[in-house]
């Protein structure tokens, strides 16, 4: 049973700004992408605030968002890393599994990672982040690090808090044509 405490907000900002991107692009007929929320079991409850202090998650999530862009299924995680060096410990084995299958139905899956110490996002393919597991499994590293990242997948930094991923998503399906 994994429990969670305080320790769970930590990507609370990167959560804001892509549901400050989502919104707009909701506004703007672009996509529809919801967040999925992390069932959980509340186990204390502040009295004074009523917030949770203390739960565990009723099940393993998947991924954070689901939704469609311009008629495409999209799925993604949000991540955070504050070193040049991105943990596949981070990453769980029924995340990858679920967002294979989901590209399998031609959905498009990906990571949103957030290098909070060079304030870069970076949109990470499916199909990148399965060389890097299998890397791992074949007795590699158990990690990557920032500078094996394809540098068209870095996401532009914009001021008001958008992240303009969708970009990237048409970055991605011209990969994808262009490999054939």
């Amino acid at each position: 049973m994994a429990t969670w405490n305080s320790r769970g907000l930590r990507g609370s900002a990167l959560e804001n700004l892509i549901n400050l991107t989502n919104d707009k692009y909701q506004t703007n007929h672009l996509a529809l992408i919801q967040k999925i929320p992390t069932p959980i079991t509340p186990i204390n409850i502040d009295k004074e605030t009523h917030h949770i202090t203390l739960a565990y998650f009723d099940q393993k999530s998947t991924v954070d968002y689901i939704g469609v862009v311009q008629g495409i299924p999209v799925c993604f995680d949000a991540k955070e890393c504050h070193t040049d060096t991105f943990p596949l410990a981070n990453i769980h084995p029924h995340q990858i599994q679920f967002m294979r299958e989901w590209e399998k139905q031609d959905g498009i899956a990906f990571f949103l990672i957030y290098f909070t110490h060079k304030e870069s996002f970076y949109y990470l393919r499916l199909e990148e982040l399965n060389r890097f597991w299998e890397r791992a499994k074949a007795g590699g590293r158990k990690s990557f690090r920032i500078e094996e990242l394809c540098d068209d997948f870095y996401i532009s930094n914009t001021s008001g808090g958008f992240i303009p991923y969708l970009e990237t998503i048409q970055k991605d399906l011209n990969t994808r044509v262009d490999n054939g």
